[in-house]
């Protein structure tokens, strides 16, 4: 049956239009699906790649002692601040497939594509069939959303999840009127199960979590009612206890966590500008002011008590980014869970367009030529996204990195490389000391773009002592250091090669 105020007017319509964005958004996923997972925030990306491998070398006993005893060892030094979850997923698939890291990009996509039904399913209890249909293209097409679901970190597993318990928690909200009692009770297990999960996977989460919650709990009714309702505690019980216990393994038990949430919260920088700005930027370059702005107005469509949920949901955001300063104000992929918060408060402003647009184009022709105009808007999109990721090729660095490797093998090496020495240690089985960054010397020593020559000998002295060579392959933070360019030219060069030089700091 047909609904003439709805542009998606008829299932056939909406089951076609939701199928080609799924498709859609599943192909440009897994397009350049081969290439090195170096195309967004790599440094991140190859920490999951090098844990990944010293599991599956673990495992292994058809390669040599000394590359299986590397690749464990790389896995074992590095920092694990989140749960080694989604990395012991990809490893269990390297027992079938071999090692091929863009196996995680395929699990990534996938998690992704999940969070869409469950969002798409969402947005429908909260709007209208053409705001769901909307709100799931959004999440879907974001030029930022496609290259950060694809990337080899838990973020697109967490962002799912969180999903997921928006999902569950509202849907516990709607049943209180049903008329089966057990509904209420599954909704709030499925709800603490996948709260609880998306915490267990990455701490920031429960943020949005309980925020969620929260919302959901006062558009149900007040608090002193919700304090009342065992599925409140239980809710709350299923979301704290899987990431409360890593926490205390981590920190207590086997103390590798005792370090990992420092440096993260700075008071200084609420007197600082450049926190404020550097948050703006991170919100434009994830969702971009117009869809921001949209959103945002997106929520005088909903009813009293939907926009309580959704402005939970904004409140979380804003706490969380309040309290990670310093990572909100620089780590683009911290906004990511804001994408489907975004999503769910545009819908209804699109659901009002797509409605007023039926009612425009109220003949087949006109209907017709409207959905052909939305359709090349989302191809248009899609093909944008597309030449982003086809801009560059990064298949040739591994070469690179291999061929640096037989030249300095047998010496002991310092450098300034990308992403701290995990290309040279992944493509080319090499440990390397690692030069900290321009931006590392800034946040570690405040030295707001000056360092003194004094500071520098100290540090250059300690970094280079026992090392033969110095690899420079990241060009451009090296103009940035001025004493450490100066200093390493007075250095004889033991090799050049496109994209690296090497210089011999003693025999």
């Amino acid at each position: 049956m047909e609904d003439n105020t709805s542009f998606f007017a008829s299932r056939a319509a909406r089951t076609f239009a939701l199928f080609v964005l799924f498709i859609l958004g599943l192909g440009i996923r897994l397009y350049d699906l081969t290439d090195l997972p170096l195309e967004f925030h790599s440094t991140r990306q190859m920490l999951s790649a090098l844990k990944t491998r010293g599991m599956y070398y673990e495992t292994r006993t058809d390669v040599s002692a000394e590359e299986r005893a590397f690749a464990i060892q790389q896995w074992k030094y590095r920092a694990s601040v989140e749960p080694e979850f989604f990395e012991r997923i990809v490893a269990w698939t390297y027992q079938f497939t071999g090692e091929q890291v863009w196996i995680a990009r395929i699990y990534s996509s996938a998690f992704w594509m999940v969070g869409g039904g469950f969002l798409y399913l969402l947005a429908r209890r909260l709007t209208s069939d053409d705001g769901a249909v909307a709100a799931t293209a959004l999440y879907l097409f974001l030029p930022y959303a496609v290259l950060a679901s694809r990337s080899f970190q838990p973020d697109p597993l967490m962002t799912m999840l969180i999903v997921v318990f928006l999902w569950a928690v509202w849907e516990w909200v709607i049943s209180a009127d049903a008329t089966n009692v057990k509904s209420p009770w599954l909704f709030a297990i499925l709800a603490g199960v996948s709260g609880g999960l998306a915490i267990y996977i990455k701490f920031p989460a429960a943020f949005f979590v309980a925020a969620g919650g929260l919302g959901a709990v006062l558009s149900r009714g007040s608090v002193k009612e919700a304090l009342r309702n065992p599925q409140v505690y239980v809710m709350a019980l299923l979301g704290v206890l899987p990431g409360a216990a890593y926490l205390v393994y981590g920190i207590y038990v086997a103390g590798y966590l005792g370090q990992q949430f420092s440096g993260r919260f700075i008071p200084s920088l609420y007197l600082s500008p450049s926190y404020y700005l550097g948050w703006m930027n991170m919100l434009n370059l994830v969702t971009g002011g117009v869809v921001l702005t949209l959103a945002l107005l997106g929520l005088f469509f909903f009813d009293d008590k939907k926009r309580r949920f959704l402005l939970g949901l904004w409140t979380g955001y804003a706490i969380f980014g309040l309290y990670f300063n310093y990572h909100i104000s620089t780590h683009d992929y911290y906004s990511l869970p804001l994408i489907p918060i975004a999503a769910l408060s545009l819908a209804p402003l699109a659901g009002f367009f797509l409605e007023k647009l039926a009612q425009l184009s109220n003949t087949k022709f006109l209907r017709f030529s409207a959905f052909c105009l939305l359709l090349f808007g989302l191809f248009a999109s899609v093909w944008n996204t597309r030449n982003t990721l086809n801009a560059v090729d990064y298949r040739s660095e591994a070469a690179m990195w291999a061929e640096i490797s037989q030249k300095v093998d047998g010496y002991n090496l310092a450098g300034l490389t990308q992403d701290y020495g995990s290309r040279l240690a992944y493509w080319g089985w090499k440990n390397i000391t690692s030069w900290p960054t321009y931006g590392d010397l800034l946040y570690r020593d405040g030295l707001r773009g000056s360092q003194r020559e004094r500071d520098f000998e100290e540090l250059f002295t300690g970094t280079i002592a026992k090392k033969h060579l110095f690899i420079v392959t990241d060009f451009n933070d090296l103009d940035l250091q001025p004493f450490l360019k100066t200093r390493l030219e007075n250095y004889p060069l033991f090799a050049e090669g496109d994209g690296y030089i090497i210089y011999q700091l003693r025999q």
